[in-house]
This record gives structure tokens, sequence and C-alpha cells, in this order.
């Protein structure tokens, strides 16, 4: 049965087409029909926005702003145009803390509003009588510790001299500095006047449309738009002392001008993966793709906010081992901006399909003995997360996620991750690489600039690869994979011989002490991986004699002493503490900090007052992200009273 769409469903809709129009790719057929269709499904209802869609939706977001560093405040306006039905609608808006001082019409005259009372992890709900108005403009200052900002000390840059502001707002943290429907199946474009210190240049997920100018007070004006619809998480802005390296005709690097030369050369393959991505799924849509390294207090890998991925030093490893994360974050410009999953349940239509895109990058530009070793690895990242779950029934091992009344940041496990990947790589299986490849590349044509839901894709799938093969269909088993917990029997692994090889040495050092003579020849795959597959449990002169073979404990490769420093954990190993004291305040990577400290506290007493006393020292650098994780694990008095 088809179902009557809201009026306001199918404007909104049609607005997406107009923004469409400016795009040189290929435009999806019927977006205004399938746009309208994802966003009335029952499986796109958004549990943590406030947001109404089917009342008044936010197409358009103007940010007139000044970013001052003496309070930590964003403070000016934003001006919102509204789809809207009804004689009198109400317009639903995410706010967190922020500070509103009035709501106006584009004529100066009020607009009834109210700000209700905050949810901890939702935070309040802006609803403004907007009547007639199609235009409103909201008047406000952003609190000092909005989660989605991060203002750091001079001290806490690697220049030393001026200060660092960054934002992330993935999942659900835009609304704290930025009043708008907080929702990745609201899709919006937006346009942003930024001043700053003069000294700092101010960067944007979005094109600058203008050269900055020098204003009154020691500002600098800066002003970027996105011409693209795109999920509020996606506005993203970062301002510091930056220099800017391009790395080829439409891709470059910002970042202190004291690392740009280290990172610059970190990244020079940057434009070859471009070419590879789009050889794969069709042209790459956003015009530049450029990098943000950012401070070592960002809380992730990467951030793929569009025309400038957001990404943490400690990928910059000195020999390019690391740069498989950028794969990842370019992926996402088909993958998760370009079709976006429509509620938080479904993050792995972003994250799932990023991997796989991702591991396909990596085999055309480095090879597939390299892809391979990294898709064997991410099988191994896959079982332990159903472990640390709670095993195979387990109701969060599932891709379709239900995450009502809880944090987004829940679901963000290695199951969005590599499930979804592994199911993708299945379906390759099943239908053939050249196939699957033709169909994909559609799928990414017909849903440009979309949201998308599981129960959509999956129709997707059917309609268009499956044909009405029922055959094929039960040979995949989709519904299984996306509905069920636990990891299918017909899953693929990727299973490397380079690998199985290091298998054989970790054995070897487990019942012989045998360290193999090339061990310094091994990439980072290899190293991890025996790491990884040595027991727990080591005697403290097999872990000496791992860390001289192997110079673990002055291991610049993030990935690699990440690896090493679980073991030292799990053998309370002391020779590590000062190199693992280092890396935790050294960085803010919540991949890494989580688990280190997860694991520092489950060893009793001995872990426990060291990540107590590591964190009480790190804690002030982190992110909130990385915070909002760490502090139930470790308990401070501090971290109580935040």
């Amino acid at each position: 049965m088809r179902k009557t769409l809201p009026l306001v469903l199918a404007l909104a809709a049609t607005a997406l087409v107009s923004c469409q129009s400016r795009d040189t790719g290929p435009a999806s057929p019927t977006p205004a029909a399938t746009i309208a269709a994802v966003l009335s499904g029952p499986d796109a209802k958004d549990v943590h926005s406030y947001a109404d869609p089917a009342v008044a939706r936010v197409t358009h977001v103007a940010l007139d702003l000044t970013a001052n560093f003496d309070t930590r405040t964003m403070q000016g306006a934003a001006t919102l145009d509204v789809l809207a039905a009804g004689a009198d609608p109400v317009l639903s808006l995410d706010t967190s803390r922020l500070a509103i001082q009035s709501v106006r019409d584009p004529q100066g005259r009020d607009l009834p509003f109210k700000l209700d009372a905050a949810d901890k992890v939702l935070g309040s709900a802006l609803r403004i009588q907007i009547g007639a108005a199609r235009r409103v403009v909201v008047a406000y200052s952003s609190s000092p510790d909005a989660d989605a900002l991060q203002w750091l000390s001079p001290a806490q840059t690697a220049g030393g001299k001026q200060p660092y502001l960054f934002s992330q707002g993935e999942a659900i943290l835009t609304r704290s500095w930025v009043p708008t429907q907080d929702s990745p199946g609201i899709r919006q474009t937006w346009e942003a006047t930024i001043r700053a210190p003069a000294a700092l240049t101010v960067v944007m997920s979005g094109e600058r449309t203008a050269e900055p100018r020098e204003i009154a007070g020691g500002l600098r004006e800066w002003r970027y738009r996105m011409e693209h619809p795109v999920a509020s998480y996606l506005i993203a802005i970062g301002i510091g002392e930056l220099g800017f390296q391009s790395l080829g005709a439409r891709t470059g690097v910002y970042t202190e001008p004291s690392r740009l030369a280290a990172t610059a050369n970190e990244l020079a393959d940057i434009e070859k993966m471009v070419s590879a991505a789009e050889s794969l799924y069709g042209p790459y849509r956003w015009g530049r793709y450029d990098l943000l390294v950012l401070p070592p207090s960002f809380p992730f890998g990467g951030m793929e906010n569009p025309r400038l991925t957001f990404a943490t030093p400690t990928i910059i490893a000195g020999d390019r081992s690391l740069v498989s994360l950028v794969a990842h974050e370019l992926a996402h410009s088909w993958s998760g901006n370009l079709v976006t999953n429509a509620t938080w349940a479904d993050f792995w239509l972003n994250e799932g399909f990023t991997d796989y895109f991702e591991n396909r990058i990596m085999e055309k530009v480095y090879g597939k003995e390299t892809a391979d070793m990294l898709a064997d690895l991410r099988w191994d990242d896959l079982n332990d997360t159903i472990r640390e779950l709670g095993g195979a029934k387990a109701p969060d091992t599932r891709l379709h996620l239900d995450l009502a009344g809880r944090n987004p940041d829940d679901g963000m496990t290695d199951i969005a991750y590599e499930k979804g990947a592994t199911f993708l790589r299945t379906i390759e299986a099943a239908v053939g690489r050249e196939r699957w490849d033709a169909y994909l590349k559609d799928y990414f044509d017909r849903h440009a600039f979309q949201p998308q839901t599981s129960a959509g894709f999956l129709a997707d799938l059917r309609e268009h690869l499956l044909k009405g093969d029922a055959a094929l269909d039960q040979k995949i088993r989709s519904d299984e994979w996306v509905y069920q917990p636990g990891l299918p029997d017909n899953a693929v692994h990727v299973v490397s011989p380079l690998l199985a090889a290091i298998d054989q040495r970790a054995a070897a050092f487990t019942s012989k002490g045998i360290i193999a003579a090339d061990v310094k020849d091994w990439n980072t795959s290899q190293r991890v991986r025996f790491l990884n597959r040595l027991p727990r449990k080591l005697t403290a002169a097999q872990l000496a004699s791992l860390s001289q073979a192997m110079n673990l404990d002055a291991q610049r490769n993030s990935e690699v002493r990440f690896a090493w420093l679980r073991l030292a954990i799990a053998n309370r190993y002391q020779p590590a503490v000062a190199s693992l004291e280092d890396f935790l305040t050294s960085m803010g990577r919540r991949k890494f900090v989580l688990p280190l400290f997860t694991d520092l506290v489950a060893q009793g007493d001995w872990g426990r007052q060291l990540a107590q006393r590591i964190y009480a020292a790190a804690r002030p650098g982190y992110h909130s992200v990385t915070v909002g994780s760490v502090d139930k694990v470790v308990k401070l008095e501090a971290a109580k009273a935040h």
C-alpha cells in the first residue's frame, strides 16, 4: 500500500532537486518521490531529534558568528529557511546549552518561542511558532563547554603561540553550536560568515566564497558555503594557525606550519586515491578534497566532512603505513555524505559501505596483498567486538539497532563498520564483483543527496540487483544480516596468506621464544597481527625480548604501539608504563584511549590506580566525545562533578 505523503515532505524533497541541479554528477531520476518515501517510512523516525519535518523542516542554514576565544563561545545568529505546512506551524529545533537571545522573522518581529527542559542526551527542544514566516533568525551564543567545540590553549598546539578551535558534530553534537534540526535524515544547504582573530585561519567543510578581509577589533571575516544538501553533523569548522600545501589538482592538506612538510609527505598519494575511488563508483561530486590534520586531542581517526576531511595526527607514522584511514574518509564522499543513514539506528549504512569501499580503494592503489591484510585484520576486530558486546546473541551485534533512550554513540562500534563491510563482501561473492560494482555505482547515483534506511537499501537491492531471483536472495540472507544478531555462517572471511605466516611466527615465539630474524622488515599489518596473536599471559623476559626486537617502547606507529600497550597491560608489565602514560596524555583518539583505560581498570587495584592517575592528567586535554566514554570507565571525582 502506497501512503499519502505529507505536503511538506514533498516540498522539501523538491527543494533538494533544485540543489542537485548545480551538481556536475549524475542526478537521481525521481529524488522528490524517493526522499519523501524514505522519510515517511516507520524506520525513518529519528528518536535522537526533536524535529518534526512533517510540520516544519529546515532546508538552509546561514550562520553569522564570531569565535570568541576569551569566552570560548560562538556568538551571533543562525538564519533558517523553512518549509512548513498548516496555518500556524511550530518549528522544532535541536539545541544543547545554547543561550537564546531572540527569535525573529526577517523583518525583525519577535516570534514566540519556548526552550524546553534539557534531556541529558538530546539537549533542549527550541519550539518556535513561525506563523507565516518561512525564514527565522535565531540570535544566540554557544556554551563554553559546548560538546561539539574544543577550544585549545596555545600550549595545547604544536606552535605554542596561538589558540585553536575545532568542531566535531557526529552524531548529535552540532546542536551545541548551531540551532537547527540535527538529524541525519534532514539534509540542509548552508552558508557561513565567520569572524576570528586576524592571526588565525578559518577553514570549513564547504567552499570558500571570498578572500578573508580585515575588520574592526583585530578580526578577519571568512565566508563559506555548501550548495549540496548535507546532514547537519557535516557542518564543521576549524580555526587556528594553519599552513596549506597542495597535493594535486584538487587535493591538499592544512595543518600547523611546523608539521606541514611531514604531513604532506605522508599524504602524497591522496590524488591517486580520489582517482581510484572515481574509477570504482563514479565521479567525486564535492569539488575539492582537502584534509585538515588536527591537534592530537581530536577524538576520532578521521571525520568525513565534505571537501575537508578532519584527521588525527596519529596517522602520521613517517612511512605512509596508516593512510587507509584517509581512504576510508574519502570513501565517505559517496557512502555517508552522498547517501546518508536517515537515523543513527542505521549507522551501518554509512560505515559498513565505507569500510568496504575503503578496502577497494586500497586494493586499487596499493595492491591486493595490502588490501587482504587489512581485511583480515578487520575480521579479527569484528569477532573481538562480538565477544565484547556479549556474544552472537547480543542485540547490539545487529546492523539495524534499537537506540531508543540511548546515546547514538552506543551504536558506533565495529559492528557497523566490520559486520557491514563483511555483509557487502558476502553479496559481492554471491553475485560476482563485476555485477556488484555496477549495482553499487548505480545505487550511489539513484540515491545521491538522499537519506536511506536499512529497509530502503534491502528493497533497492532486491529490485535492482536480485531482480526476483529467490534462490540468490536466500543464498545471501540479507534480512538475517541486517536484523538478526551475530555473524551469519555465510560470511566471507578474506584470509591473507602473509598474515597466516605471521600467525606461525607468533606460535613459534609462544612455544619456543623464537623471534623472526626479519621482524624489522614487517609492515604495520604484520606487526599488529603478531602482537595480537600472542597469548595475553607472557613472562617479563618474553615481553622484554619483544620490546627490544621490535623497538616497541620507541614506536611511532600508533597502531603498533596500541597493540603493544594492550599486551603490556594484560601482563602488568611495569617497564611499559612510561610509554603508556606518554601515549594516553599525548593524544585523545577514542579508538586508542577507551580500550587502554578499560584494560587498566580490568586489572584490579594495580591498573585502576594507574588509570585514575593518568586520566586525571589527560582528561582536561580530551574532547567531550572521548571524555563521555572514558568517564563511564574511570571513576574520578572530577569526572563525577562534570
